[in-house]
């Protein structure tokens, strides 16, 4: 592994820990990789890993009944339930928006742990911390958007998605396709599309722009970006996951620096 320091973060005033991984090892990281830092919403794709787990064991179904009514665990993982980003008030029929929602995958988190008899952490920790060998996480927060992690932690869960060994590569493969085609919604901070793509807790590139990830990304990218100025992703056409901890509120200065960070992880070390 080799240590780096990346043009693109020059000038930004706060924490910047990056990685980037291939399949098999962590490729380069800038800053202390072992640094715990808040993921925010990045929490959500790890969530969904948990739930996909238990859908394998046989202990969840995708189409049984969870949230809203008409509501099923699979609106939860593709925000599709009508739960609103925060709160219960139902904000549309299940299936017809796509409404980022925290408060869909805290009821997922919750629906899991129904299932598995214990805690949804305690089921993390069992089924995707201790396999995966995750060192600085912490999964006791909420299932939405309340992990804290590394970032060698964060590339150690980027090889999995890009060679999964606790899930079938085909279950993988369902979670990074888009669910539900040409639905309107909003990417926090980014604004409103008329085709908001996502698979099952990770949201996909599409033509979505202006966006986290550089535009000459392909549209089947998949990641996660949070609240707390972090991102993670993975382009399986590159067979490369990347990952971003600042631990300061996602601002401006971040959406200035990312896209052509990851235009320059890209350039860099796609080709390794």
């Amino acid at each position: 592994m080799e240590t780096t320091t990346f043009a693109a973060t020059d000038g930004f005033a706060h924490t910047a820990l990056v990685g980037v991984t291939g399949p098999e090892q962590t490729i380069t990281v800038q800053g202390d990789p072992h640094t715990a830092l808040a993921l925010a919403s990045v929490s959500k794709p790890l969530t969904a890993w948990g739930a996909l787990i238990a859908l394998e064991r046989g202990l969840i179904d995708l189409d049984e009944p969870v949230g809203p009514e008409g509501s099923t665990l699979l609106n939860l993982l593709d925000h599709t339930s009508g739960l609103p980003f925060e709160g219960e008030q139902v904000q549309a029929d299940p299936g017809t928006r796509r409404i980022y929602s925290n408060a869909g995958f805290d009821a997922l988190g919750a629906h899991v742990a129904t299932a598995a008899r214990m805690e949804f952490s305690e089921w993390m920790n069992r089924e995707v911390v201790q396999p995966l060998g995750m060192r600085e996480i912490d999964v006791n927060g909420r299932p939405s958007a309340g992990y804290k992690a590394s970032i060698a932690d964060l590339l150690i869960f980027g090889r999995e998605v890009l060679r999964p060994t606790l899930i079938p590569a085909a279950l993988r493969d369902l979670a990074l396709m888009v669910s539900r085609e040409d639905l309107k919604g909003v990417v926090p901070g980014y604004g409103s599309f008329d085709d908001n793509q996502w698979g099952l807790g990770f949201e996909l590139k599409g033509v979505k722009s202006p966006h986290w990830l550089s535009d000459s990304f392909p549209p089947e990218t998949a990641g996660h970006f949070g609240g707390q100025g972090s991102f993670f992703f993975v382009d399986r056409s590159r067979d490369i996951a990347a990952a971003f901890l600042s631990g300061v509120p996602f601002g401006d200065e971040h959406k200035r620096i990312w896209p052509p960070l990851t235009d320059e992880i890209v350039a860099r070390y796609a080709a390794r």
